[in-house]
């Protein structure tokens, strides 16, 4: 009987299954979406009961091939959204709707944080900065704006583990998704004890800590005869999603990298072993490799960028990139920031916003949509200049995400990082990088690497054309001198769209 695992990723706009069996093919995929919430400008939040709705459903769609295929589910791999904040009561509970990854409430929060602990001994235990999107300023949010709701707290959780929570019963996250709470220490790869003493955070509110191929319990029988799997699933605990779709596209080892071009835009390294950046510009997190790290650099509004010009526009996103295919490199001097929901690395700043510059009449609407996905791509090779500083230098950058499909968004990762970029025969992105975690719970393979024996890239491979490199490398450094130089008056047309 033919193997077969589940991977669930929790994305921002739905829920994405997949079946892959012991091969590597894909033999089923469903998707469920949900809406995302924004009570107040630059707020974000979701209902975690849609999120376990939206599970069901792709769950139940999946079995139903699983079994026309006549195949035993070996194993179910979580993965989804980063530093989400899922608050519950002792009768485990949701308190009020989570708050997502890239809500910007916490500003005054995170500079606490920084201050509290210090910044530079924050990034030596945690890697990281304090950043509004991370999960330890919205606690402390939660404590000074809701305090009724905080006397409530008893576990804290992100979006996956909440999902794991209902499928399991159990409480338990993975060290790749909990190294992006602030919470954790990135060289224990366990929780802090003394980061929640300066917080006077309960360290007892947060779920056990495992490596991702682990396993952290069964399905329950009520979950499994409702979607119409077979009873004992069991259920790995997974990763977050940029680990998992690393572990889908093979970045597994140092010299490849991974470029996901999604609503929010990732680059993502290898490192067998801690490597943190002391200014705090590209965070440092685990991999879901066991004792394994990686460094990322990330880009906010990536694909939101473009999908914020599709509605502006009113076309589709085939006649867009059509139209910015047909305009040579740079736009002809055109470029834009693409900071529309603030910024994360490597300039961390929840006020920044967005720009064209350079902007004149012989501009039409094509050349806006080429400067559009260059600049999305100026600001993530930023985040790949600092990876190079600090002595992580990738060869080859395999693409993900909805920028893997398109020639344009390829040629481009390829020209302005300067580096070949290669695609994948699957790519099924963070879902898939879960099957295989789900594997390893179900013993279908021995380690990572032996998983990793599935992920197959295509021959196709984009290489950088040197006439483009050189227009990009002239504009790429007006590009990085634009943040500076504005920034204050950023901050300034921000406080005047408050009052």
């Amino acid at each position: 009987m033919t193997k077969i695992a589940i991977g669930i990723d929790i994305g921002t706009t739905g829920a994405r299954g997949v079946g892959v069996d012991e091969a590597g093919r894909v033999i089923a995929a469903a998707s469920s979406p949900y809406p995302l919430v924004s009570p107040k400008p630059q707020w974000t939040e979701q209902d975690p009961d849609q999120w376990w709705r939206a599970t069901r459903i792709v769950l139940a769609k999946i079995a139903m091939r699983v079994s026309d295929q006549h195949g035993s589910v070996a194993g179910i791999g979580l993965t989804g959204q980063m530093h989400g904040s899922v608050f519950l009561d002792s009768a485990g509970e949701v308190i009020r709707p989570a708050l997502l990854w890239n809500d910007q409430r916490t500003g005054a929060e995170s500079e606490w944080i920084s201050e509290r602990v210090g910044r530079e001994r924050l990034i030596k235990i945690t890697g990281n900065p304090a950043l509004t999107g991370f999960q330890a300023p919205k606690l402390i949010w939660l404590r000074n704006a809701e305090p009724a709701n905080y006397r409530r707290v008893a576990h804290i959780l992100l979006p996956k583990d909440y999902v794991r929570y209902r499928l399991t019963g159990e409480l338990a996250t993975d060290a790749s998704d909990a190294a992006g709470t602030l919470l954790l220490d990135l060289r224990t790869r366990d929780w802090s004890a003394e980061i929640c003493d300066y917080l006077e955070i309960d360290v007892g509110w947060l779920p056990r800590v495992f490596e991702s191929p682990e396993q952290t319990g069964i399905a329950s029988r009520q979950v499994t005869e409702d979607v119409g799997l077979g009873p004992g699933v069991t259920v790995a605990a997974g990763a977050g999603d940029n680990a998992a779709a690393a572990v889908g596209t093979g970045i597994i080892r140092e010299g490849i990298a991974s470029s996901s071009i999604g609503t929010s835009g990732v680059l993502f390294a290898h490192t067998d072993s801690p490597v943190i950046d002391a200014a705090g510009r590209v965070h440092a997190f685990c991999h879901a490799v066991p004792g394994a790290n990686a460094l990322l650099g990330v880009t906010l509004s990536a694909g939101g960028s473009l999908r914020w010009w599709r509605d502006v526009t009113g076309h589709d996103y085939d006649k867009l990139v059509a139209q910015a295919a047909q305009i040579p490199a740079g736009a002809e001097g055109l470029l834009f920031l693409p900071y529309l929901t603030g910024e994360r690395t490597p300039h961390s700043d929840p006020e920044a916003s967005g720009m064209f510059f350079g902007l004149t009449a012989r501009h039409p609407m094509g050349h806006l949509t080429r400067a559009l996905m260059e600049g999305v791509l100026f600001s993530l090779r930023q985040a790949l200049d600092v990876i190079d500083e600090l002595g992580v230098r990738p060869d080859m950058i395999r693409v993900t995400g909805g920028g893997s499909a398109s020639d344009l968004w390829r040629r481009l990762q390829a020209d302005i990082y300067g580096i070949a970029v290669q695609r994948l025969a699957v790519d099924e992105g963070a879902a898939y990088g879960a099957a295989l975690l789900g594997h390893l719970a179900g013993r279908t393979f021995s380690d990572v690497g032996e998983a990793n024996t599935l992920v197959r890239p295509l021959e196709q491979t984009d290489e950088p054309q040197p006439e483009s490199v050189r227009t990009y490398e002239d504009l790429y450094s007006v590009y990085s001198e634009l943040y500076p130089k504005t920034a204050h008056d950023m901050h300034r047309l921000s406080a005047l769209a408050r009052r």
